[in-house]
């Protein structure tokens, strides 16, 4: 795959997650929406990590001149993934709830708004 495929699937994968992860927070909490909708975000958070770890970092320093600070978040998203949804098949809904507000934030809030730093490809799109 070439790096341009690379990064609209990435855009198209992170948006849905977005789209869906934002419903998410609205709806109400264990009905069988919010489970297959869940289920899809998760899915889509993963897709999304593993596209990230095929882009290169762009700005900052390197390890094995691929992987940047930012590749951090998908350590945070195949971390969160099973444990939010391991918590949810206990029944254990407080840590279930910590665990996907904060992959959320981290992984899509904060990320996006590194992707509007100077010398990103998002940030030479949007100024």
């Amino acid at each position: 795959m070439n790096y341009t495929t690379i990064v609209f699937t990435h855009l198209i994968t992170v948006c849905a997650a977005f789209l869906l992860g934002t419903t998410m927070l609205v709806l109400k909490k264990g009905t069988p929406l919010h489970r297959m909708l869940g289920r899809s975000y998760l899915l889509l958070m993963l897709f999304t990590a593993g596209t990230a770890l095929a882009l290169p970092a762009q700005l900052g320093p390197t390890v094995l001149g691929h992987f940047g600070p930012i590749h951090l978040l998908c350590i945070v998203v195949a971390y969160s993934v099973p444990k939010g949804w391991l918590a949810a098949r206990r029944g254990d809904w407080q840590t279930h709830r910590k665990v996907m507000v904060r992959l959320y934030v981290l992984a899509l809030v904060v990320a996006g708004l590194f992707t509007l730093a100077p010398g990103r490809l998002i940030h030479s799109w949007v100024f």
